[in-house]
């Protein structure tokens, strides 16, 4: 088809469509007499042209062999709507890379935008960067949101280098936007728990590049106190006057959660007395809260009490957090009345009970040997329209479990068909077990169906207790194809599991099969199973207790 021709056939079919509507005198219509207005025609015509343009590019068709074509109309506007309609990210950036080279148009920051958006999220991250490189060489800024999607799939696709690089790069360039979006990675690879790694961020980008502020130091500090190396996160708090910055309160109440991990709760109260002597920070209800929750964990709700009581003297409004610490203390330490109370205590400071205070409220129960209080609970929060959430139907099916009552134990699990919660295996296979124990192994394999209808993964528990029931049934070759299985989904077994199949086997004088079990895993190396390696101490462990 003729280059020229091709665009004038498409003008001349726009303008006779629209010559051809009747003109006479009717609503929405011409009058008769006056021919349609020029601006229509236009209108119609690039219609036509984009459509012409959306073709071409749809059926591949090389973008050089219409460079005549493409330049008669093309604008970087109208070029927009036609990349916004590509399906193909990597036809469309083809297409834009096309129109910037070859017909030298000026894409607005939108277009840019949305081509990074659209590649990084289709996983195509080495041609975002190319457009973000040439966006930045056009000179113009990208924006905190596009550079911050880019940057967080950089992180989460295991680019941790690139990101720093193009940090950098941010950095060098003055936009303004270096620290905040370090500090952006840095969140996130703690969210990700990838602390090692924002540690190294850290050092990396603010040792050479920039200076940190205060969030930067926040992140990092909160890291790595979650993951117990709270004297790390002292080192860096030392460091923050040489970086010229002061510590706020989301600094301490980082430090004091860090301490209450490691079980140092009274260094951590020291912290906060030495808080209270301030006079240009204060305390907020989460300090007080985390600190409740040390004493909490330690069994010392007496300290935990007359911390709530001080927080309330100094002013400082309790939260649904505060209130739930406090339940779940109460009831962990087996003060249910306690726990009572403070719920009632909740309620009358206008604090909203949640998934997690109903949960704790069930946990206290359930382990004060009160399954049928929570059971109540339960009930409380279906007429409140509060939906449990996965650790609800934890608590409660590993309860009804423990007293034998399985079938209350099923029809609850059955429950969460339906619901938008992700199914895991420790809620399933306390009624497995159960199920097994008490010979029904036929009724746990049907579990075992339901568990994997839910799109549940087993894990080294389920496969240790199947392979343990079909044992106590006598179904010995049924447990070795289910421990094969085990290794075939990569699932790796632990000493427990190896030990309680072996035992079995052994007691059931297959001692070949016991063996070939034993060669199986030691031949594996990739398990990491530290186990005996001669045939003689295989057989001298036939007395090991089988763990269920």
């Amino acid at each position: 088809m003729n280059r020229h021709l091709l665009f004038f056939s498409v003008r001349k079919t726009a303008r006779t469509l629209s010559l051809r509507r009747p003109y006479h005198h009717h609503p929405g219509h011409f009058q008769q007499g006056r021919p349609p207005d020029d601006h229509l025609i236009t209108r119609s015509c690039e219609s036509w042209f984009l459509k012409v343009v959306y073709t071409l590019c749809a059926t591949h068709r090389p973008f050089e062999s219409c460079v005549d074509f493409f330049s008669q109309g093309l604008t970087s506007s109208n070029a927009f709507h036609v990349i916004t309609r590509l399906t193909d990210p990597q036809l469309a950036f083809r297409f834009f890379n096309f129109t910037r080279i070859t017909l030298h148009l000026a894409h607005p920051s939108s277009t840019y935008t949305f081509l990074i958006t659209l590649l990084s999220t289709n996983g195509r991250l080495d041609l975002a960067q190319q457009v973000m490189d040439f966006m930045m060489a056009d000179g113009i800024n990208p924006g905190r949101s596009v550079v911050t999607l880019f940057l967080t799939l950089l992180v989460e696709y295991g680019k941790l280098d690139q990101a720093k690089k193009f940090l950098i790069e941010l950095q060098a360039r003055q936009m303004g936007m270096g620290v905040f979006q370090c500090n952006v990675l840095l969140n996130l690879l703690v969210k990700l728990d990838r602390t090692p790694e924002a540690v190294s961020l850290f050092k990396d980008f603010f040792t050479h590049h920039a200076r940190p502020d205060t969030c930067s130091f926040n992140i990092v500090m909160r890291g790595l106190s979650r993951i117990g190396q709270v004297g790390k996160a002292f080192e860096f708090f030392n460091d923050m006057d040489n970086s010229g910055c002061s510590p706020d309160i989301f600094t301490y109440n980082a430090l004091i959660d860090g301490l209450c991990r490691v079980k140092e709760v009274a260094s951590a109260h020291d912290l906060l007395k030495q808080l209270l002597s301030k006079d240009d920070i204060c305390p907020n209800a989460m300090t007080f809260t985390l600190l409740m929750s040390g004493y909490g964990k330690l069994g010392r709700m007496k300290e935990a009490v007359s911390l709530f009581d001080e927080m309330i003297q100094f002013a400082i409004k309790p939260n649904s957090y505060t209130f739930n610490v406090l339940i779940d203390g109460f009831g962990k330490n087996g003060d249910m009345s306690s726990a009572v109370s403070m719920y009632e205590k909740m309620l009358l400071n206008g604090c909203s009970p949640d998934v997690i205070t109903f949960t704790s409220m069930i946990d206290g129960y359930c382990k004060n040997c009160l399954v049928d209080q929570g059971l109540k609970v339960w009930q409380e929060m279906g007429a409140r329209n509060l939906p449990p959430n996965i650790h609800t139907f934890c608590v409660i099916i590993h309860a009804l479990c423990r007293e034998n009552r399985l079938h209350e134990a099923h029809d609850l699990l059955r429950k969460l068909k339906g619901r938008n919660i992700v199914p895991k295996a420790f809620v399933y296979n306390p009624l497995i077990d159960g199920y097994c124990k008490s010979g029904n192994v036929d009724v746990a394999n049907a579990v075992v169906l339901e568990m994997e209808e839910m799109g549940c993964v087993h894990d080294k528990i389920t496969y240790t207790i199947l392979m343990i029931g079909h044992c106590m049934k006598g179904c010995f070759f049924k447990a070795i194809n289910i421990f094969n299985e085990m290794l075939v989904t990569k699932c790796i077994p632990d000493d427990i599991t190896f030990k309680s199949l072996v035992s079995c086997l052994l007691k059931a004088g297959m001692v070949n099969e016991a063996f070939q079990i034993k060669k199986k895993i030691s031949e594996d190396l990739s398990l990491g199973i530290s186990l005996v390696t001669r045939d003689a101490n295989l057989k001298s462990n036939a007395d090991i207790t089988v763990a269920v």
